[in-house]
């Protein structure tokens, strides 16, 4: 059995079993994949992969165990590598991140900017995906850092840690009729038309929760993944829009007024996760303090040395997170 012959099968796994694009994404040919496959098929006496003619059609249940095992197989040949570049240079490296547009967009820029000039000889990689898809990248050791409001905490193997809190704002054009009200009821927001988030992005869920609870039934025509679009469609009429607040700037959005939603809607919270397991070099550490202040490396690691969630929620009440 050849490590290389793991991250073939890891890799095929990954890339929808289509072993022509694993290929060009590990830069070999595709005969010389298929062969490996089939040597440690042979090996181990268990297909890995089931077949109709010259395509994988689907992951058989041997293969499914075996490629979690590759999988651990392969993030500890990771670590090693990591271990080794940390003691022969500590300001080189790599770092990926896994977010959404909102995070991408409104709150890494200035502790992306920070840690380039800090460490201009680690390269960044940045994922967007749903939250879900974010979790995953994580738990599963395709990045190192998973940055979302939502789903981080459906992965036990992930450790999750507030970075702040941030609310919403109601956006709507300057001749709009709410731009007159002095303070917002959920009833004037029922009222009208809803441009807001796809269900799972940004805190959407909080929205849901809040009419939910009140027993209003709001109108939502049109959800999207990004901010800016929901500005756009606002802009075009299409409803009211219902966004983050550090989605609003006061200058690129001077046309639209933002009024105040924090009363209406529970907070939500940002945080970053990592799969435990995974070795932090110093930059790391770095990162995470840059992106959250209050997370200096002890306190990571005093939450990386605790085992439950709950413990770990425990250990963040008495932090006071910035708020948005």
């Amino acid at each position: 059995m050849k490590l290389q012959q793991l991250r073939y099968i890891w890799e095929v796994a990954h890339h929808d079993l289509n072993v022509s694009a694993t290929a060009q994404s590990l830069f070999t040919s595709q005969p010389g994949i298929s062969k490996q496959i089939r040597l440690l098929e042979d090996e181990l006496g268990v297909e890995v992969f089931s077949r109709s003619g010259k395509h994988l059609t689907h992951v058989t249940p041997a293969g499914e165990a075996i490629l979690e095992a590759a999988g651990e197989v392969l993030r500890k040949v990771e670590t090693i590598k990591q271990l080794a570049q940390e003691f022969s240079d500590e300001k080189k490296g790599s770092l990926s991140l896994a977010t959404t547009h909102t995070q991408a967009r409104y709150a890494l820029p200035v502790p992306i900017e920070k840690f380039i000039q800090q460490y201009p000889d680690v390269s960044l990689h940045m994922h967007q995906g749903t939250p879900m898809q974010i979790s995953e990248l994580a738990a599963d050791g395709t990045v190192d850092f998973a940055i979302a409001t939502e789903a981080l905490e459906l992965f036990n193997n992930l450790l999750m840690m507030p970075c702040y809190r941030w609310n919403r704002c109601v956006v709507v054009k300057r001749d709009h009729p709410l731009a007159q009200v002095s303070q917002l009821a959920l009833e004037d927001v029922a009222a009208h038309p809803i441009v807001t988030y796809v269900f799972g992005f940004t805190g959407r869920s909080k929205l849901d929760d809040a009419f939910y609870e009140r027993g209003l039934s709001p109108k939502v025509v049109f959800t999207a993944a990004d901010a800016d679009v929901i500005k756009t469609y606002v802009r075009l009429g299409l409803g009211i829009g219902i966004v983050a607040r550090m989605a609003f700037d006061d200058d690129k959005d001077s046309d639209l007024v933002a009024l105040d939603a924090s009363h209406l809607f529970a907070p939500s919270v940002t945080k970053i996760g990592f799969r435990r397991g995974t070795f932090l070099r110093g930059y790391m550490y770095d990162f995470i303090q840059m992106f959250a202040p209050h997370l200096t490396q002890d306190v990571v690691e005093q939450a990386y040395a605790l085992n439950s969630k709950v413990d770990v929620d425990e250990l963040f009440k008495s932090i006071e997170l910035p708020t948005y």
